[in-house]
C-alpha cells in the first residue's frame, strides 16, 4: 500500500483502453470527458485500484459498443444525436474520502440487472465474451482491501454510474 495520485492511475488505464476508443468501423469514437476535482494522493493498492477502473471502464465501452451496435441503421445520424461517452468525474466525498464517478452513455442496466451486477459469474454479455467476475472482483478490492464503498446507478437506455468511494488514508488494518 502506497500513497498515489488517482488521476495517475486512471489515465494509464485509458491508455492501455485507447484502441477501444478510437472511430473504428462499427463503433464511432467514445469520447472520454475527465472532470478531474482537486483530491490529495490516496493511500490504496494501486494496481488492485487500476484493475477496479480497468473492469468499470471496459464494462463502459462494452455498454456503448452494444448501444451503438443495436442502434446502427441510422449510424451518423446516432453520433450526431448521440454521441459516446465516457465521463470521469474524482471529488473529495467528505474531508476522509474521495470520490470516483464513471458515467457512461451506453445502454444503461434495468433495475433488475443492478440488483445482480456484483454478483459472482453475473454477466448480461454472451458466452465466452465475460466472466461475471469483473465487478464482483472490484467490489471485493473496494471494500474489503481499501474499506470504501462502491454503488451502481443506472437509467436504462440513457446511462450508467459506479461510484466508488475509498478514504484518503488507511487509518485500520485491512485484509
Amino acid at each position: 500500500m502506497k500513497s498515489v495520485n488517482i488521476h495517475e492511475g486512471i489515465d494509464s488505464t485509458l491508455m492501455i483502453l485507447q484502441h477501444r476508443l478510437k472511430d473504428i468501423y462499427q463503433n464511432p469514437k467514445i469520447e472520454i470527458v475527465k472532470e478531474y476535482g482537486d483530491i490529495p494522493p490516496v493511500e490504496c493498492y494501486a494496481g488492485q485500484l487500476n484493475q477496479v477502473f480497468m473492469n468499470i471502464l471496459s464494462n463502459a465501452i462494452d455498454a456503448i459498443d452494444t448501444f451503438d451496435a443495436l442502434s446502427n441503421p441510422k449510424k451518423d445520424s446516432l453520433v450526431k444525436s448521440h454521441p459516446s461517452y465516457i465521463k470521469i468525474i474524482t471529488e473529495l466525498a467528505t474531508p476522509d474520502d474521495v470520490r470516483i464517478k464513471i458515467v457512461d452513455n451506453g445502454s444503461g442496466l434495468t433495475e433488475k440487472v443492478k440488483q445482480r451486477v456484483f454478483e459472482p459469474f453475473f454477466t448480461t454479455k454472451p458466452a465466452g465474451k465475460g466472466s461475471g467476475l469483473g465487478l464482483t472482483i472490484s467490489a471485493q478490492i473496494i471494500k474489503e482491501k481499501h474499506g470504501g464503498e462502491i454503488w451502481c446507478d443506472s437509467i436504462p437506455g440513457k446511462e450508467t454510474e459506479f461510484c466508488l468511494k475509498i478514504p484518503i488514508r488507511q487509518n485500520r488494518k485491512l485484509v
